[in-house]
């Protein structure tokens, strides 16, 4: 049985059997996550002590100024999957293409590809807002033994295997899913071991948080401007707290534990929503699911939404489940 204080490795071991897969890869491919995110945290942690805050000079394809961590965690989570031989293809947002990964082994048998945003949040790295990491694993598609192609990372999000993230605070936890509910996992710095300690993590049905980028208020659509009104309303448990902080983990995070909604709608602005599907809503989505939680695009469940390219957008509202399904019916009646 998984109590606190088990070890991130004690727990994987002891849930391995709980897998859909049990070949031991996926469990390899956790720790090495759990690796990458050890060093990744080392950095993110003096980031104002050394030259590495900033902009890196260069752009993502997303269009978006590269923060210097953003490179720096980018390199390592591929180098740290790549060298320890665990899976067959990588996508990462700040990626133009997908990088197919040769085994060493003769015939290339991993099974696994893993689509990441190395470092969610990075516009609050110079001003010392916690940031994370965000991960998604899928069995490829294409038979094992021949390169990855693009049809193994345009998956749905209900073909997920794991997910999870990352967030770097003033702790630094891993948050993640099997398919067999949520867990955390915080690390103790002194001694760079990750101990369980939120296991069994649920959103309340409930909340009294809304997360949503009031800044961009006049360009939203009109059901989202209804349902924040409805938030703002003085009646019952209401008016809810504003809370966003601009970081999806951070704010996730926070919602999860303490019950809310984060919303990124589609707006004037950005008529696809501007979160990235396969990076960010499908993990998100999946752990949302398994902690109780709903995620939506303000009408349909995003995991099964089908992918059609790499950098894909989509709205996205996410969270408790009776405050999602509120926000989704102040949608339809728009």
């Amino acid at each position: 049985m998984s109590q606190k204080n088990q070890t991130l490795g004690e727990f994987i071991i002891e849930n391995q059997s709980a897998f859909k897969y049990t070949s031991g890869e996926l469990s390899r491919l956790i720790n090495s996550i759990r690796l990458a995110a050890k060093v990744v945290n080392h950095e993110v942690n003096k980031a104002g002590l050394v030259d590495i805050i900033g902009t890196a000079g260069d752009t993502n394809i997303q269009g978006e100024d590269q923060q210097k961590l953003d490179v720096y965690a980018n390199n390592k989570f591929i180098q740290t999957m790549t060298k320890r031989n665990i899976v067959c293809g990588i996508a990462s947002e700040e990626e133009d293409d997908f990088i197919s990964i040769n085994s060493q082994d003769e015939n290339h048998q991993n099974k696994y590809i893993v689509l990441i945003d190395p470092l969610d949040g990075s516009s609050n790295i110079d001003v010392n807002v916690s940031v994370g990491t965000i991960f998604s694993i899928y069995r490829r598609v294409t038979p094992v033994g021949t390169p990855v192609t693009i049809d193994d990372f345009l998956q749905k999000g209900n073909q997920q295997v794991a997910a999870g993230y990352i967030i770097y605070g003033t702790s630094t936890m891993i948050v993640y899913t099997t398919g067999d509910g949520v867990n955390g996992f915080t690390l103790n710095p002194a001694i760079g071991t990750f101990y369980l300690s939120h296991p069994d993590m649920q959103f309340p049905e409930d909340g009294k948080i809304y997360s949503v980028n009031e800044g961009n208020y006049i360009h939203f659509p009109q059901g989202i401007k209804n349902y924040i009104k409805y938030c703002q309303m003085e009646e019952g448990d209401r008016p809810y707290t504003s809370r966003y902080i601009g970081s999806l983990v951070s704010d996730f995070h926070r919602n999860m534990i303490k019950g809310g909604i984060y919303m990124y709608p589609k707006s004037s602005k950005a008529s696809n929503g501007k979160l990235r599907l396969l990076y960010e809503c499908n993990p998100m989505a999946f752990l949302a699911e398994q902690a109780n939680g709903k995620a939506s695009d303000g009408f349909n469940r995003i995991m099964d939404i089908e992918p059609t390219e790499l950098h894909q957008r989509v709205p996205f509202i996410c969270g408790s489940k009776n405050m999602v399904e509120k926000a989704e019916e102040f949608m339809r009646n728009a």
